[in-house]
């Protein structure tokens, strides 16, 4: 009560306005509480938000306006706290903005002067500007959230042009605090919101058109005095990560080095500053520093490690042989020496062959090669993926000098994978197995997968469960993309050949795997395996444990791309549909494209993706024709 002042005290009138909002938000809270609402319960929502809307228009008139406005945007973040979004934005947030104009909003903000003008009349000095900063900000927010709830994937044009305007929004607020050195907070907020939509937007595809916003975020944080000191730098450097990244993204890899080297010098800059201001030496300060100094080295290392072999014009290394690598001493290629310069330690070292194999623009599936294919990509990339087996198995720290006590611990532990922080991440280990899978990297993938196979069956929490399925699903994918394959890259009767110690190329389950794959199979068995699998996981109750959707959706593509033909031949017997069927054995391709439709059904991918349309309609053609045959 202290907050709001004296008129906070013993008043009766404000006493009955906080007791009827504390009721509401209240209800709000159990309603939320409950999970997903039930029918019965819209009406129980409704009656809140009918509540509160009462509450406002009762009470206005009756308290200062001061106290109003402050518990508008007071509520107005409870209710963003429990994702009321909607809520929050047209009962509080909005409603506190309408003082200032009537009509729409956004018409306010087509420039800097007209927005200073309608929302701060008094200057940004103003001792009611903080609030307006706030609720403006607040507002962008709730907008975003409520599209993120209904479009995540922004399959509406509408819904990324509004996280677009989002963004415009954000810059302008952020724009007019900037000078104001006591609202150091409101800056510090916005970057984190821009970051967070930036980010979601990346992830769609559209890095090009966020890339100006992250852009200015950076510079928010380099302008504002406040938010110079060390203790932002680690949000800093994660600012300038994600601007090296976009340009990654956006193929300018050239610019997005120099960005990178840009951010060392900022972080240089600010050492220095901070050897001179302290002749103490602080061990947080240290690790904040190096964190920082790592990120901007890892988006160096994602063009350097491609760079330099291309200016090489000496002879091509040959590949590691996976089965000769424990007689040679790390580094053993051009790809690890670089490594060992730039990053001291193994887990360090592996995130960097992460960053450095990873690309915006490759899917999961189909797996292919690296493009453009240059035979020094693809050297690189191989090494790259050497060298990350190689730690990931614990063998480069055994041949590093400079990492015995590291090495101890790996001894003592059969895998360097955690779920800590010590060794490779969890996490970590699970993209690694991805990207080999999408590079095609085959010897890589099973070996690795043998690895994070191990440490995922050991674990409990429904997060690994999760991954542990999605690792599983791309070997029963590998098959089917790529039938045979392994009759070209193994030979089964080296498996008691294979020396101690080295990497896991012939260990006994990594060769079960690759002796099924070699065994000899209709066209449509493993197609049978690879459905009826995916079908029994999603059908699970437990959702937390389902493959994401942007898997499945590429798995249900392949397996309906594989039956298109066959059933395009069912279709065309016309009459002769049920013979044909009988004769040629057709019914297993029918089954399967009725398991793809169940697939679909089972994990809402029907209600967002026309491909079911074009399955559920060439299964009725197929019922009809047999049901005239």
């Amino acid at each position: 009560a202290a907050f709001f002042g004296p008129v906070a005290r013993g008043n009766p009138v404000v006493d009955s306005f906080e007791a009827e909002l504390r009721h509401v938000l209240g209800s709000l809270r159990r309603l939320r509480g409950a999970g997903e609402a039930k029918p019965p319960q819209y009406d129980l929502h409704r009656h809140g938000a009918n509540t509160l809307f009462n509450i406002w228009i009762k009470y206005k008139p009756r308290i200062p306006e001061w106290y109003y406005n402050e518990r508008l945007v007071k509520v107005g973040d409870a209710l963003a706290q429990i994702k009321e979004y909607k809520l929050a934005l047209l009962q509080c947030y909005e409603r506190y903005l309408q003082q200032f104009v009537s009509v729409d909003l956004d018409d306010a903000m087509d420039d800097a002067h007209r927005f200073k003008s309608t929302f701060f009349p008094n200057g940004c000095r103003d001792k009611n500007a903080a609030l307006t900063f706030h609720a403006l900000q607040a507002r962008d927010v709730c907008i975003y959230q409520m599209v993120f709830s209904s479009d995540r994937n922004l399959q509406n044009q509408e819904s990324l042009q509004t996280c677009l305007s989002v963004l415009t929004s954000l810059r302008l607020t952020m724009q007019v605090a900037l000078p104001q050195e006591n609202l150091c907070w409101l800056i510090y907020n916005g970057t984190i919101h821009i970051y967070t939509i930036c980010r979601h937007l990346m992830m769609m595809g559209q890095s090009a058109k966020v890339l100006e916003y992250l852009l200015w975020a950076s510079v928010c944080m380099e302008s504002s005095i406040p938010l110079l000191s060390v203790h932002y730098l680690t949000w800093r450097a994660t600012l300038y990560t994600a601007v090296s990244q976009c340009y990654f993204d956006c193929q300018a890899g050239i610019h997005g080095e120099i960005f990178a080297r840009r951010g060392l010098i900022k972080i240089d800059e600010l050492k220095q500053l901070e050897n001179t201001c302290s002749s103490l030496e602080n061990t947080e300060t240290q690790k904040i520093f190096r964190e920082a100094t790592l990120k901007m080295s890892v988006m160096i290392f994602k063009r350097a490690v491609y760079e330099s072999r291309r200016k090489l014009n000496t002879r091509r290394e040959s590949k590691v042989n996976p089965r000769k690598a424990a007689n040679l001493s790390w580094p053993r290629t051009t790809t690890e020496r670089l490594l060992v310069e730039m990053f001291d330690g193994a887990a360090v070292q592996f995130l960097a062959i992460l960053e450095a194999l990873s690309d915006s623009s490759r899917s999961l599936l189909p797996p292919h090669p690296p493009v453009p294919d240059e035979i020094a990509i693809r050297d690189v990339t191989s090494e790259l993926f050497s060298a990350g087996l190689e730690i990931l198995s614990g063998n480069s720290l055994k041949k590093q000098k400079w990492c015995w006590s590291l090495c101890i611990y790996f001894l003592k532990n059969i895998f360097v994978i955690t779920a800590g922080e010590k060794g490779v991440s969890g996490d970590a280990a699970v993209k690694f197995v991805k990207l080999a899978f999408s590079y095609e990297e085959w010897n890589v993938f099973y070996s690795a997968f043998e690895y994070v196979d191990n440490f995922l069956q050991a674990q409990d929490d429904p997060t690994w469960k999760k991954a542990e399925i999605e690792l599983k699903l791309l070997t029963l994918m590998q098959p089917v993309v790529f039938p045979g394959v392994f009759e070209r890259s193994f030979s089964i009767s080296d498996n008691n050949s294979s020396k101690e110690g080295s990497t896991p190329q012939g260990s006994e389950k990594t060769q079960t795997i690759r002796k099924e794959s070699l065994k000899h199979r209709g066209p449509f068995h493993d197609l049978m395996i690879l459905a009826t699998t995916v079908l029994s996981w999603v059908s699970t109750s437990e959702q937390n444990v389902h493959p994401d959707k942007e898997i499945l959706v590429d798995v249900v593509m392949c397996l309906w791309q594989k039956c298109k033909t066959e059933l395009q031949q069912i279709q065309m017997s016309g009459s002769d549909c049920l013979e044909y069927i009988h004769r040629h054995e057709a019914y297993q391709w029918v089954h399967i494209l009725w398991i793809t439709s169940e697939i679909m059904e089972k994990n809402s991918i029907a209600d967002t993706n026309v491909m079911f349309a074009e399955i559920t309609l060439c299964l009725a053609a197929i019922l009809e024709n047999v049901a005239d045959s």
